[in-house]
């Protein structure tokens, strides 16, 4: 639907989306958690909470047994044995995730936690000097990457106050602009060592145009990396057509891999084959050829797979591979496509809401945004999440603002229509 059209607010309408809808039968192939219902309802519940932890695919149990299962009949062995051998575990996932990021299959690797993969990354591509030294990142970063790039800073002998630069949107505005982004190398850019960005912000939902940033960063001599946390499954990615430095992002969120679940990284092809480059080492991102022979010199393999460490934690890849498939089938095209139509309804019903009673901070532009919308709740009482649970309703709430994300695998037209129809009753 087009931005600011008006839609019908009948449950009919939404019944007929979901019935023209040719992505509506994946949402069977998930658990909707039971404990989470409203009392005496039998409707699922309204789970709008995929920026935070995505659903269970019903295929991760037999994924999980199929491990258990190997581990007791072979123990060891099963590192050769098929399907899948945990040996060359990790290289399963190269298609899908590169799929998903727009890269070739050698450019990224499924390894560690999402923070952890970042530090690493910045071991290589953070090499500050006493000129160029400053890392921009955006203002309401997640923490966890505000807290990562400081202590790198620190790490180096430099002062975080100095060398982290924030990107701001301006007063009275809740989203950055690219224009401040160009004013800000244009002023210090010689002195910025790196750009790190989140690829949608996680509190306001908005789409960094990661293309222009990536241009921006490498016309001022930064290299520029991102975290896809947000973005990853959630909206379409380039990342190598875009000449991207390197991302990491976890896939517990939009990629259903479960809590904690292993994260994922992208390093650009022109740094696949790069050994001199600083990084932290382990066995696992070796040569596979001398991996055994216990070499006393650290040959790293081609690609992303270089930076690994350690060797495949086969029980929390195996729910990632779950639903990669499921991914493979629904193709992120599709999948976003739905998503703008999905987003945007969600926006229109919402505009059609009696009263002054929030704001939706995210961008209205679909280029500018995935699938969440952050609606800062004016009229809202210190209960409202307690209001929403009582109705069924799973979103992320953050003082007064609700992170609500309509993902496309799962949630459908008739979720977004009673979502809307008790927020009115709730806010009003």
């Amino acid at each position: 639907m087009q931005q600011n059209e008006a839609v019908p607010t009948d449950k009919a309408y939404a019944l007929a989306q979901d019935q023209e809808d040719s992505l509506s039968h994946f949402r069977e192939r998930f658990h909707f958690p039971e404990a989470l219902k409203a009392k005496d309802s039998d409707e699922d519940v309204l789970y709008f909470c995929g920026n935070s932890l995505g659903l269970q695919p019903k295929s991760v149990k037999t994924a999980l047994e199929n491990e258990l299962q190997k581990w007791s009949s072979f123990g060891v062995e099963g590192h050769f044995e098929e399907p899948l051998p945990w040996y060359s575990y990790h290289e399963a996932f190269k298609e899908s995730v590169a799929k998903i990021a727009g890269a070739l299959p050698h450019e990224v690797v499924v390894m560690n936690t999402l923070t952890v993969n970042l530090h690493l990354m910045m071991v290589s591509f953070y090499r500050p000097t006493p000129e160029r030294y400053k890392i921009i990142i955006e203002k309401n970063a997640f923490p966890s990457d505000q807290y990562a790039v400081a202590s790198q800073a620190k790490f180096h002998g430099f002062d975080p106050k100095d060398a982290v630069i924030e990107y701001t949107p301006r007063e009275g505005e809740h989203t950055s602009r690219i224009e401040d982004l160009e004013a800000i190398l244009a002023e210090q850019g010689d002195k910025v060592a790196l750009i790190l960005l989140g690829g949608v912000n996680f509190y306001t939902g908005q789409v960094f145009d990661l293309k222009r940033v990536t241009e921006l960063g490498h016309e001022a001599g930064a290299l520029v990396g991102f975290d896809l946390a947000h973005a990853a499954g959630n909206i379409e990615l380039k990342l190598h057509d875009w000449q991207t430095d390197f991302a990491v992002w976890c896939s517990y969120k939009y990629l259903n891999s479960g809590p904690g679940g292993v994260a994922c990284s992208f390093v650009h092809d022109k740094h696949a084959n790069a050994p001199e480059l600083p990084r932290f080492a382990g066995w696992w991102g070796n040569d596979p050829s001398t991996r055994f022979e216990m070499a006393d010199t650290f040959y790293p393999q081609k690609g992303a797979a270089g930076w690994q460490l350690s060797n495949a934690p086969i029980m929390t890849m195996a729910p990632l591979r779950a639903s990669l498939d499921i991914f493979d089938e629904a193709t992120m095209p599709a999948l976003r496509q739905k998503s703008v139509k999905l987003t945007g309804y969600l926006q229109a019903l919402l505009d059609q809401i009696p009263g002054d009673h929030f704001e939706i901070l995210t961008p209205r532009e679909p280029s500018a945004r995935g699938c969440q919308l952050s609606l800062r709740i004016k009229t809202a009482s210190k209960k409202l999440q307690e209001q929403l649970a009582e109705k069924g309703i799973v979103c992320d709430v953050r003082d007064d603002v609700i992170r609500v994300a309509p993902t496309p695998l799962y949630n459908s037209f008739l979720d977004v229509w009673r979502f809307c129809q008790i927020l009115q009753d709730i806010v009003s």
